[in-house]
């Protein structure tokens, strides 16, 4: 069981990346993650109002502000430190709020014990050394820190969302042109980051390269003593004059750090060392020299009646400037790439976690598992984008709406960073304190100047903030509602098996499949099913998907197959456990492994002395066997395939007729021949299974409708509506996907919330 952690083909930390890869990764991270913050150089300067340029030492400040940004908040938190708390290869603030749910318990995700002990999530020597500090006691004791935590984590969620609406509409190109610009380069989007990467990273090379060669002409040419600014001094001289028009001004300084986050975001996408690498040695560096050519530009023509003087494009040597405008108008489109992978990263977090409504999720990488695309989110992005392209019309408005979004973004980074110190690194509380203290006063800096252009824009971003908090908290309080609900009305095997034929109980020919999130007990749906239509099949069995947080799950690892009461019930519990990029594939795929796993089961345990007095609960991990050792060899064939059924009921139930053929592949077992190995007992079970599987398979599912109790606030009664519009509206649970109606049963039940 212990192997079940370091499953995989390929997973971030645990394979040694060859120089090769390395240097492949990191070519391709230029078209992907550093978009957006290559680009801040065309609107930086721009967004500062002109009559802020009183002097040259304003320049020089200006500056001052831009390259400490960048080295501090980019550089050093983000590529130095942020980057070291990736949760299996994953960023972004719900990678660090799941690294906190798993080593601190402060999660408020629907998650069973028994299945935290099933899964083995906890078993490395490393988790378990975990100390109980007075800080872990604390936030464990307290439960509204586990709400602020988790708020906390949609929060910072949203914000990368929205900074992915807002960067695609930053472009100095009219309208129409903007727009088709973005449809275009949401319409790319479906080639998955590999391609993309590929497409887009040798036109951010070439803009760096053109950029960082601008700024090295202009510094020669202008002002060489502009480098003089990296002194912090410039900084304190701009602080100790400061009015409420230049304190405005630092929040298009901000811009020059916009894209950071993006870094840790995307880094499922790619790896570690590839983001570090390419933003120390060839990003930072070029940006620096772009931003200090530009302020030796500024510094000695802002008062020679040059119109336009803080725009890039003026600091462009004439014979260059055509370059400039072919280059910029693409680099532009390719900008806003890193936060819209970053968006379909972000999400994809929130579905693992149970905070978004089911989507399709498809993975565009065999090798990185974090390389996804989401396509309903990737055109909701594009609408939004545009809606802010043609309602605001100023670079300026939306500038503005997207410096808020980054910095509030950045602050939840550190906030939950400083308790990943504490308490994932076991750090003290001094360093932890330092972090956030030091990190947080800039930040909170540059959000009180953000505020001053608050009503200039930065309104739409709240109606988006409060459209998708809404969203994800009634997600997550609906999902948890009904696991909790299922957890409390769950029944034992002992209710199952009292019901006798003096009762009306039957069982009737076949294999019934019932799909439950639970992994202990009856759910509540099919003990309801029970109740209302007395029957049940000759061969039942329990599956439950469990996700784990690696990319892959060999064969080996992948069934956990045990019983449910005695053997004579005949009665299976089977859990599937599935990484980010496997595929589920058909129901005959996983419907043949499943039962094709049960047979090995049953071969194994009559050698299994334990399992005979095992209590439930104790399941077994059933590796692929050799051909010649299968307790089970299928046969392909195509056959009709008739699901047996029973009477309809006036309960809600959406099923088979009895007697209804569907043509569909059918896969065929049959009993090996006699093996001293295998007991007359197992032969016998294993037939019955046969013969159960040839009578045919009929697949139960949860169809749950909630009610609010009398009585409850309007909040619960706002999220449980919500969640129940969201419900209608999202995607089957993965069971369902490909199951043919005739051999599908939905049981309808209410659950009282």
């Amino acid at each position: 069981m212990d192997a079940a952690l370091g499953l995989g083909a390929f997973s971030h930390g645990t394979q040694k990346e060859t120089r090769k890869h390395v240097a492949l990764l990191s070519f391709q991270s230029l078209g992907v993650v550093y978009g957006r913050i290559s680009t801040a150089p065309l609107y930086v300067f721009q967004m500062i109002l002109t009559e802020e340029f009183i002097s040259d030492q304003t320049v020089y400040e200006f500056f001052s502000f831009i390259f400490w940004t960048l080295t501090i908040i980019s550089l050093l938190k983000y590529a130095f430190i942020v980057l070291r708390a990736d949760d299996d290869g994953e960023g972004g603030p719900f990678a660090l709020y799941s690294l906190l749910c798993r080593h601190a318990k402060v999660g408020l995700l629907p998650c069973d014990r028994s299945a935290d002990e099933v899964m083995h999530l906890d078993e490395t020597p490393e988790k378990k050394s975990k100390r109980d500090s007075r800080a872990r006691r604390a936030l464990q004791k307290y439960k509204i820190c586990h709400y602020v935590m988790l708020i906390l984590a949609l929060f910072g969620a949203c914000m990368i969302i929205n900074d992915g609406v807002f960067t695609p509409a930053i472009s100095d190109v009219p309208v129409p042109s903007a727009c088709a610009i973005q449809i275009v380069l949401f319409t790319l989007q479906h080639y998955g980051t590999h391609k993309i990467g590929f497409l887009f990273a040798p036109i951010i090379t070439i803009w760096l390269l053109f950029i960082s060669g601008m700024g090295l002409y202009n510094i020669i040419h202008w002002n060489p003593k502009i480098l003089y600014a990296i002194s912090p001094t410039y900084m304190y001289r701009f602080i100790r004059n400061i009015d409420r028009n230049s304190w405005r001004s630092l929040s298009s300084i901000l811009l020059c750090i916009g894209g950071s986050e993006a870094m840790f975001a995307d880094l499922g996408h790619f790896s570690k060392k590839s983001i570090k690498i390419t933003f120390a040695s060839f990003v930072c560096p070029a940006l620096i020299l772009s931003y200090a050519g530009q302020s030796a530009f500024i510094s000695k023509n802002w008062g020679r009646r040059v119109t336009d003087f803080n725009h890039l494009g003026k600091s462009i040597p004439e014979h260059a400037r055509h370059v400039f405008v072919f280059l910029s108008l693409f680099a532009s489109a390719v900008g806003s790439q890193a936060l819209i992978t970053a968006s379909f990263s972000i999400i994809n977090q929130c579905l693992a976690l149970g905070c978004f409504p089911r989507l399709k999720v498809v993975h565009t990488s065999e090798k990185i598992h974090g390389q996804v695309y989401i396509p309903d989110v990737n055109w909701v992005l594009m609408a939004l984008s545009l809606s802010v392209t043609i309602g605001f019309q100023s670079i300026q408005r939306i500038g503005y709406s997207a410096a808020v979004a980054v910095v509030c973004g950045m602050l939840v980074t550190t906030c939950l960073m400083s308790l990943v110190i504490a308490l994932y690194w076991e750090r003290s509380l001094v360093l932890s304190a330092f972090f956030l203290i030091s990190f947080g006063f800039i930040e909170a800096m540059y959000l009180s100047a953000c505020l001053w252009n608050f009503h200039k824009g930065a309104w739409y971003l709240v109606v988006l903030s409060v459209l998708f908090l809404t969203i994800m908290l009634a997600w997550h309080y609906g999902t948890m509602q009904k696991y909790e609900f299922d957890l409390q009305n769950k029944v034992s095997i002992e209710w199952l098996t009292d019901f006798g034929p003096g009762l009306g109980i039957s069982r009737v020919p076949g294999i019934g499949f019932i799909h439950t999130d639970i992994i202990s007990g009856i759910p509540a749906f099919f003990s309801h099913f029970i109740t209302n239509l007395p029957a049940f099949h000759q061969v039942l069995i329990f599956v439950s998907f469990k996700p784990l947080p690696l990319p892959y799950v060999s064969a080996d690892q992948r069934y956990l197959i045990g019983r449910v009461g005695h053997k004579d019930y005949k009665i299976y519990r089977c859990i599937v456990r599935y990484g980010y990029c496997d595929g589920l594939g058909d129901t005959n795929d996983f419907e043949e492994q499943i039962i094709g796993s049960i047979g090995e089961f049953i071969s194994l345990e009559e050698s299994d002395i334990e399992s005979l007095t095992s209590p439930e609960g104790r399941l077994i991990a059933i590796r692929t066997p050799n051909e010649d050792e299968k307790a089970l060899l299928s046969v392909n064939s195509t056959d009709s395939l008739i699901c047996p059924a029973v009477s309809p009921s006036k309960e809600t139930l959406a099923g088979p007729s009895r007697g209804i053929p569907v043509k569909r592949k059918k896969v065929r077992f049959t009993l090996p021949s006699m093996s001293p190995k295998m007991t007359a007992s197992a032969r016998d079970e294993l037939q019955e299974l046969v013969d159960a599987r040839e009578s045919g398979m009929t697949y139960f599912l949860g169809q749950s409708h909630l009610m609010v109790r009398d009585g409850s606030n309007i909040l619960k009664r706002m999220l449980i509506a919500v969640y129940v519009f969201l419900d209608k509206n999202s995607r089957e649970p993965p069971l369902a996907l490909d199951i043919p109606h005739v051999a599908l049963v939905e049981v309808g039940m209410v659950y009282t919330i």
